[in-house]
């Protein structure tokens, strides 16, 4: 299927605005006590509502002047390279098709409610985007590297996706990933799941999947962690690389 390469806001149909409705209104009940203050707040700045599907106009000009990102339309995922280079320029990928009514709980690639609902409230956090650019410019470095290809994408998956971050006392979700998921909203939080503080040694041992609700969560303290947390992933990197070369290269 072609997938638009630019949002023209015409071309949204009566059945995309209540797909975007029934989204919207499934899931911020949810996160009214389940995710992060910052969040919930931004969604307030960025005039987020159920009854009108965002332009990537009005957000590019509010988180604009916020943070200095900007929403970049792409059909599908990016390869690597791509998205890393265009986080890097604080241009964040993001898709302008929605999924149907039939694919309210489930779809294998990234629609714009993932993308948007999910992701770009906390482009208006600094920290967050810091970190977010900070990790674009290791992985670019070593895109050529499968290891630390993966071993950032591991970084990306418990933070980025699937992070929580404790709020007065609390465990709260921040991670696009389950922001946009109905069911994972209700599950991360639960006792069948194991939370632990966020380590970035761990997170380098650990492997996920991306094919069912994980069953493990990273917690940060605050946004502010992760950024501080660049010089530590950038060094255990390198010494991982260079751990995996044959002695005498």
């Amino acid at each position: 299927m072609n997938r638009p390469t630019q949002q023209v806001y015409e071309n949204y149909t009566p059945h995309d605005f209540a797909v975007w409705e029934t989204l919207f209104n499934r899931q911020m009940p949810l996160l009214k006590d389940t995710a992060s203050n910052e969040y919930l707040e931004a969604h307030k700045t960025i005039k987020f509502s159920p009854n009108r599907i965002p332009d990537f106009r009005e957000v590019n000009t509010i988180v604009g002047n916020l943070t200095g990102w900007n929403l970049h339309v792409v059909p599908c995922i990016s390869p690597q390279k791509d998205f890393f280079q265009l986080l890097s320029q604080k241009k964040f990928t993001a898709t302008c098709w929605l999924r149907t009514m039939e694919q309210l709980d489930y779809l294998e690639e990234p629609d714009m409610f993932h993308d948007v609902f999910g992701h770009v409230p906390l482009l208006t956090n600094t920290s967050y985007c810091d970190f977010f650019k900070g990790i674009s410019t290791i992985a670019l470095e070593h895109i050529e590297n499968p290891l630390a290809v993966e071993l950032l994408g591991k970084i990306y998956w418990f933070t980025i996706e699937f992070g929580l971050i404790r709020e007065h006392g609390k465990k709260k979700i921040y991670g696009a990933g389950i922001m946009s998921s109905f069911g994972e909203v209700k599950h991360c939080l639960g006792d069948k799941v194991t939370h632990v503080d966020f380590d970035v040694e761990k997170i380098f041992s650990t492997n996920y999947r991306n094919d069912q609700m994980q069953n493990l969560y990273y917690v940060i303290d605050s946004y502010e962690q992760l950024y501080n947390s660049l010089d530590e992933i950038n060094t255990g990197l390198r010494k991982r690389i260079k751990a995996s070369k044959p002695i005498g290269i």
